[in-house]
């Protein structure tokens, strides 16, 4: 008997990939290790329009944004569980760079349906936050993507369609085997661990460690996202999380570097006026390929091996839009465009 699709990695890309799989219908299986800390389970989660030093739109956003949402609500609904919340986002500018930036910036039309009409006077209350500068309210959202990973594997589980295991790798030529099963295409979905993997090791990976710190302050009953140097997310336990920081250079993927959570610490001291105490941190590696938004498609000497990867801080955003692509490649036909094509990038 030959199933279809083999997923390896049950992060949000590979998770992703296997409710686009359930929507068609199609056989499948999810092996992953079901690793306390991983990017995923660490990530904030945070979908953010404009976004950067520059004050952009982020990549595809008219087309990201709304795939999206609608992916995560229907999940929810099949689930039962509430994890995908809209929230505004308070951007208080930093330096007066960005105070120009700005000026510019908010007075273009593709930036305006993502500024927040429901902004507060004042932007933030000054007793509890530092905003010498000012800045805007955007619409936005964040989605716990741990309890989204831990709800979508428990209802996988339950269907016999996800597996504990370590990752197995494909063999050098001839159908892909496991545990018995005979699979016509696999996935690998690992991360930023492909970088260390014989079939994607020659990509261009330069993946960074991130640690978000869990904090209790007093902000007032401030229930926004509120980001200066760096973001404040409200939970609905009374707690917060803060982050993130970049690490290019490291040994150990889950142990951050104290002077990175330093440096953390001195932006959080920056930005909130009022006393906190650090409850609890959590480190993972974002995946990144250098010059890439992400990257998809089947391997070009193992076309039965495909891949995504390299979605960065990024991945609740982009996870919906390219496991549609990638799954309407593999069983449509359909063509991936070249700047996201694994094959392409070989």
């Amino acid at each position: 008997m030959t199933a279809h699709v083999l997923i390896i990695g049950g992060g949000l890309a590979g998770t992703s990939l296997a409710w686009r799989l359930h929507e068609r219908g199609v056989p499948f299986l999810v092996v992953d290790r079901d690793e306390p800390l991983t990017s995923s389970k660490v990530a904030a989660g945070l979908i953010t329009p404009i976004t950067g030093m520059r004050l952009v739109l982020n990549w595809r956003l008219d087309t990201l944004y709304p795939e999206a949402r609608a992916f995560y609500q229907q999940i929810e609904k099949k689930l039962g569980h509430s994890f995908y919340h809209e929230t505004p986002i308070v951007s208080l500018l930093l330096d007066d760079q960005a105070v120009a930036q700005w000026q510019k910036r908010h007075q273009q039309p593709e930036v305006q349906p993502y500024l927040d009409a429901q902004t507060h006077e004042p932007l933030v209350n000054a007793d509890v936050f530092a905003n010498p500068l000012g800045g805007f309210q955007q619409r936005g959202a964040w989605l716990d993507t741990a309890a989204f990973l831990a709800a979508s594997q428990r209802f996988f589980e339950s269907t016999g369609r996800w597996q504990c295991a370590e990752f197995p790798l494909p063999e050098s030529g001839g159908p892909i085997h496991w545990n018995g099963q005979t699979y016509k295409h696999s996935v690998y979905c690992i991360g930023w661990e492909a970088a260390k993997h014989p079939w994607f090791e020659w990509l261009p990976f330069r993946s960074g460690r991130g640690t978000v710190l869990q904090v209790q302050a007093d902000t007032g009953g401030e229930t926004r996202i509120i980001n200066r140097g760096c973001w404040l997310l409200p939970r609905s336990d009374g707690t917060l999380r803060v982050g993130p920081t970049y690490e290019f250079h490291f040994d150990h993927p889950n142990q951050p570097a104290p002077e990175a959570v330093a440096g953390l610490e001195t932006k959080l001291q920056a930005l909130l006026k009022r006393p906190y105490k650090t409850i609890g941190s959590q480190t993972g590696v974002r995946p990144i390929i250098q010059h890439r938004q992400a990257v998809i498609g089947r391997h070009p000497v193992r076309p039965d091996i495909a891949f995504m990867n390299g979605l960065g801080s990024k991945g609740v955003l982009r996870a919906p839009w390219l496991s549609r692509q990638l799954i309407e490649h593999l069983l449509d036909g359909k063509p991936i465009e070249a700047e996201l094509d694994l094959a392409g990038n070989f």
